[in-house]
């Protein structure tokens, strides 16, 4: 390192009022700069980091020690990172890579556990929960060889950032395949096609079963958590044979509710969501961006240009939760071989939910991704602060 943190001190004034000798995180930086430059080390390396010196390990354990309740936000100064989901077309297995989207880094990830990497592409389910820093791997469809049929799982993994690796959860209390899920208030919600909901507690790492949706059965196209809620809808497709089914699911309320008819007729393609909004890039024309107004009940369009071209089907998106603040929103298009389209969303930055709706125009730039991924195919993404 070039210096002991152990002989470097400054005076501060205690709570009463007397001297106090305090070791400084690195000698001759203000304390606000030494934080900026250990948190914007990789996250990985962070338990390696904390050997330096014990001010170093305590720093970087307030808010990550693993088996603490985690704060109710991430400190102000973590940052974003992207996490992707995708099968290798070799192996056929799933696996996971972080993005650092400010040097463009690619972090390599421990190995998905084998059983969530072994599920049929789109039969899981993945949830973030970006207070806690964990994502969640659920459910899904397995073969077995031996019967040469498949069956659903309940199994959970669950990846944190704090320690970079896996663990396992309390698995769902039905076995379920290709459902809707969605972090609601700190709590993962997942809905099957049958109606049968449930919700896992992470503080008490415990399953509970949910408000039934009744109605007619509703295969999921896409899903999306914003405002309390968790958003499930059939989608689109040409030639429509009928209208588009959606459902809501209130948490507070512990209910579901139909979708509004303008939501969605007009949910086109893949929703993200950045800053409380709700945003679709759609899947036909210039792969354009729309976002959701509540209060008209309708899907207006985003100034700017569509996801640029060079990042190729198939493709994923995810949404910052702007904790950074300034009005700015960025949502995250992951592309075959990992290609991002990053989009900057700028507006007003007063109004974060529903209600009016002011003009927004988004700004892409491209990141590539390295040529050992050539054939990933992706088929979810994450973001979280870390």
């Amino acid at each position: 390192m070039g210096f002991s943190p152990s002989v470097s001190k400054q005076q501060v004034l205690g709570t009463g009022g007397e001297e106090e000798e305090v070791m400084e995180l690195i000698p001759g930086l203000p304390e606000e700069v030494a934080e900026k430059c250990l948190l914007h080390l990789p996250f990985l390396y962070h338990r390696l980091f904390r050997t330096v010196s014990s001010n170093w390990n305590r720093f970087l354990t307030d808010s990550t020690t693993p088996g603490s309740k985690p704060p109710p936000s991430p400190p102000s100064f973590s940052l974003p990172f992207l996490f992707a989901f995708a099968f290798d077309p070799a192996s056929r297995r799933l696996q996971c890579q972080a993005l650092d989207p400010y040097s463009r880094r690619w972090l390599l990830l421990p190995p998905v556990p084998r059983g969530a990497a072994a599920a049929a592409a789109g039969s899981f389910a993945v949830v973030g929960i970006p207070s806690r820093g964990e994502i969640y791997v659920i459910g899904g469809v397995v073969a077995e060889e031996e019967a040469g049929e498949e069956k659903a799982v309940g199994s959970v993994a669950v990846y944190s950032a704090a320690t970079n690796g896996w663990t396992e959860a309390a698995g769902m209390r039905t076995a379920r395949g290709y459902m809707a899920a969605g972090e609601v208030g700190g709590r993962v919600v997942v809905a099957g096609e049958d109606g049968e909901a449930e919700v896992f507690d992470p503080e008490q790492g415990i399953w509970a079963p949910a408000a039934h949706r009744g109605g007619a059965a509703v295969a999921r196209y896409d899903a999306a958590a914003a405002g309390g809620k968790l958003y499930v809808t059939e989608g689109w497709a040409w030639p429509f044979e009928r209208a588009p089914r959606g459902a809501v699911y209130d948490a507070a309320a512990d209910e579901w509710k139909e979708m509004a008819r303008g939501m969605r007729e007009g949910w086109t393609g893949s929703c993200a969501v950045s800053g409380g909004r709700m945003y679709i890039v759609a899947e036909y024309g210039e792969w354009r961006m729309k976002r959701y107004d509540e209060a008209r009940d309708e899907w207006r369009m985003v100034a700017g240009g569509g996801v640029p071209q060079e990042v190729r089907r198939p493709h994923v998106v995810a949404g910052e939760d702007c904790r950074g603040g300034g009005g700015r929103r960025r949502i995250y298009v992951v592309g075959a071989g990992l290609d991002v389209a990053v989009g900057t969303v700028y507006g007003d930055p007063g109004v974060l939910g529903g209600g009016a709706a002011e003009d927004e125009r988004v700004e892409w730039e491209v990141v590539k991704g390295p040529a050992e991924f050539v054939g990933l195919a992706p088929c979810n993404a994450q973001v979280l602060y870390a």
